[in-house]
């Protein structure tokens, strides 16, 4: 049974690089992130029929292309009951995700909602933790992609400091500013700036402050832990649900099997408190740098009137 129950956790783990490897990797793509997930239920109308479910798993995949210009893109892929392989369903470009909504801003919950220009797709996650690690991964792909586009505000920052620079040379030498080509080119660039209509970004709604901040690389380290318990208890009740217990042998196994589950629980409490120490931290952190700022604003308000 210990055999079994490592072999299934180590297949369980296993499933992005599978993914990776038959859906993404031959596309010239790379994976960033998956998330096991199904649909969230709906009422049904009492008079409508019941539709027939098929036996299938679902994974949210977020990937980027390895080819110039890089694209990003949302995945869903399926896999199908009794079957190895993974299937390729649908697939937007991060231009058509309008929205990312994660339910509740206050706690980890396993509920989100992905917009796009054609689609609402409202999904439950395996997991709280599997939904935050999707979410953040998710959130800084966007902010990379969306700076390093021509159009992004790092690149609209440059060109505005570039035209500032240029004017200020022209205005400290008078002299040595060129002609009317020069000056038609300018105007010419001014007609761009102002007709330029900046890329709509994609909306981050009621996602916890820890999942869009910056330093997030110990939420990120917690996140993958708890995925990972989560997924080693879900593998050990189910083997301690399909083997039967008969004679003393299988109830040293027993045995040997609710210690290692008392072990994860330990320590899945612990990594959520420490999630919740971070978070506090981190609250504490942004309302110091606030108090900080006024203070800052003060002392420089009082510096000015005594000046005069």
């Amino acid at each position: 049974m210990e055999k079994r129950t490592r072999t299934g956790v180590r297949t369980t783990m296993n499933i992005q690089s599978v993914i990776n490897k038959e859906i993404f990797i031959p596309h010239d793509e790379r994976m960033l992130v998956a998330v096991e997930a199904q649909r969230r239920k709906r009422k049904r109308m009492s008079f409508l029929p019941a539709r027939s479910k098929g036996d299938y798993t679902t994974f949210i995949c977020v990937s980027v292309t390895n080819s110039r210009p890089h694209q990003l893109l949302i995945t869903k892929v399926k896999q199908f009951g009794g079957s190895t392989s993974f299937t390729r369903r649908s697939q937007w470009t991060v231009e058509q995700l309008r929205q990312v909504n994660g339910i509740n801003p206050n706690k980890d919950s396993p509920e989100f909602d992905l917009v796009f220009d054609n689609a609402v797709d409202q999904w439950v996650a395996h997991s709280s933790a599997e939904k935050c690690l999707f979410v953040q991964i998710l959130y800084h792909a966007c902010q990379t992609y969306w700076e390093g586009k021509p159009g992004g505000v790092k690149n609209l920052g440059k060109l505005g400091k570039a035209g500032q620079q240029r004017r200020a040379s022209q205005y400290a030498h008078p002299d040595s500013a060129s002609g009317p080509g020069e000056s038609s080119a300018s105007r010419s660039l001014q007609t761009r700036r102002m007709s330029f209509v900046p890329p709509r970004q994609t909306e981050f709604i009621n996602c916890q402050s820890k999942l869009t901040g910056d330093a997030c690389t110990m939420n990120l380290v917690i996140y993958r832990c708890k995925a990972f318990l989560n997924r080693v208890k879900k593998v050990m009740a189910t083997n301690q649900s399909t083997t039967p217990c008969h004679g003393k042998g299988q109830r040293g196994h027993g045995g040997s099997d609710r210690t290692m589950a008392n072990i994860v629980q330990r320590i899945n409490v612990t990594l959520g408190e420490r999630g919740d120490r971070l978070t506090r931290a981190e609250d504490k952190t942004v309302k110091m740098m606030h108090k900080a700022q006024q203070f800052a604003d003060t002392a420089h308000k009082l510096a000015l009137r005594c000046s005069k």
